[in-house]
């Protein structure tokens, strides 16, 4: 969900990065250890975001060097790595033993049989600690009461605002700021400084990229996709009012070339001064906490704003899923044992810096000492949003399917892009939103009628 081209940060020599291999025994668990055969291989199929990169950097003098076992990677950016894991896991051709996937493929993956369980393996991997995965995370990467996937990192959703510049201008950002609050606070922000708007949102077409915020904000303005039936709801009066509220939003107050902004667009443009708030993805904070970024230590952190619900922050998450039909499962566990592992987190924490651990999965990087030192600013707003969520009951009204910033069907992926489209076009004011969401009902119609009868 944190779809990111190219956010590299200070590469760190990876001489350093050797001190997990005193300790790889606890972080790869049962088995990890002990300098196998070169013969072992695993082929890992990611999504090319920083930390993945992180990853790749480290597995040869780290895993590989402890367990003998070769990691060859393929690294995409989302859209591309999506459509090959999911040709290559339907297919079960078993080209790759593991891929990045995540809370959303999961259950329609399992439930189709193209994933192993990983439940016997984390019972049996007493170092991995399956108890400190976060129960969201968990529960989400669960099907039928057996573990499918393991985190590599987690992330929900927060507003982050430039507190030097609310001081500036004497703002006070709320506790828990509801919409309203939020657009009167980017109005008031509008100016600030020379060229800088009040508000950075997600425009650019996808599923990942502007449906992801804007079902947010329709799920607390009282809206959803789909009514318990199936029936599509994109016309009705709630979901209307809330992608009003977005598109307006950002077109009075949001940043330049909104239509074509993304999670790497809007985080170049808090990190440059060009907006005064951000709302999105958890994991934005280590990029913006960096040693070198430039507002590190000027940003402040708040829940998702609301409006009838009591939170509205989306969950996300990159894990490892592993190909039933691969041949190599027990060395694939060692890799997810590990790159998943606490020990992991000590690796990228002293040798990369602690704001680049791939947070967001373990409750106990809550509480340790090294990683609040350095993320002190976003660590405990980011764990309260990942444990506040419910994405069985992200609105007002029942669901069909479960789901915060998507809906749980694998229609999804098309229809979602589809809609993204039209209201991408709305922001741009090609076409008004009624007349977008006017089309999208019709698409929506078409995917809730396959389920309708069912």
């Amino acid at each position: 969900m944190t779809i990111r081209q190219t956010v590299q940060r200070v590469t760190v020599p990876l001489g350093v990065a050797v001190l997990c291999a005193a300790t790889l025994a606890g972080c790869s668990g049962a088995g990890g250890a002990g300098g196998g055969s070169q013969a072992h291989s695993i082929n890992v199929l990611m999504v090319n975001n920083p930390q993945m990169a992180d990853l790749q950097k480290l597995t040869a003098a780290n895993f590989t060097k402890t367990t003998g076992i070769t990691v060859n990677f393929t690294v995409l950016p989302e859209n591309d790595a999506r459509d090959k894991f999911t040709q290559d896991f339907s297919s079960q051709s078993g080209q790759y033993d593991i891929a990045t996937i995540s809370n959303y493929e999961v259950p329609f993956y399992a439930k189709n049989g193209w994933l192993a369980s990983l439940s016997g393996h984390a019972a049996g991997d007493t170092g991995f600690q399956q108890s400190d995965i976060l129960p969201t995370i968990q529960q989400a990467l669960t099907y039928n009461g057996q573990i499918y996937a393991e985190p590599f990192y987690g992330e929900s959703s927060f507003l982050m605002y430039r507190k030097d510049v609310f001081a500036a201008k004497g703002l006070t950002m709320p506790a828990n700021p509801t919409w309203q609050q939020v657009a009167d606070l980017a109005a008031a922000a509008d100016g600030a400084q020379p060229g800088m708007k009040g508000i950075c949102l997600r425009g650019q077409p996808g599923w990942g990229e502007v449906i992801a915020p804007l079902t947010t904000v329709v799920n607390t303005m009282g809206g959803t996709w789909f009514d318990q039936n199936w029936q599509a709801q994109l016309t009705s009066p709630a979901f209307t009012a809330a992608t009003n509220f977005y598109v307006n939003l950002v077109r009075a107050h949001g940043e330049a070339g909104a239509p074509q902004s993304g999670f790497t667009e809007c985080l170049n443009d808090l990190e440059q001064g060009k907006v005064a708030m951000w709302y999105d993805a958890t994991s934005a904070a280590g990029s913006l906490e960096a040693s070198d970024s430039p507002v590190a230590g000027k940003i402040g952190y708040a829940p998702a704003p609301v409006d009838q619900t009591k939170s509205s922050g989306w969950l996300y998450t990159w894990a490892w899923g592993v190909q039933k039909a691969s041949k190599h499962q027990d060395d694939a566990w060692k890799f997810i044992s590990w790159a998943s592992g606490q020990g992991y987190e000590q690796l990228v924490g002293q040798t990369l810096g602690w704001p680049r651990v791939p947070a967001g999965k373990r409750t106990s990087t809550y509480s340790n000492p090294s990683y609040l030192a350095s993320a002190s600013a976003f660590a405990q707003a980011t764990e309260t949003a990942l444990t506040s969520v419910d994405p069985q009951n992200p609105g007002v009204q029942p669901r069909p399917a479960p789901g915060i910033q998507f809906v749980g069907i694998p229609e999804f992926t098309d229809l979602g892009t589809q809609v993204s489209q039209q209201i991408s076009d709305a922001i741009a004011g090609q076409i008004s939103v009624d007349q977008a969401l006017k089309n999208s009902q019709a698409l929506a119609a078409k995917v809730g009628a396959k389920y309708a009868g069912h």
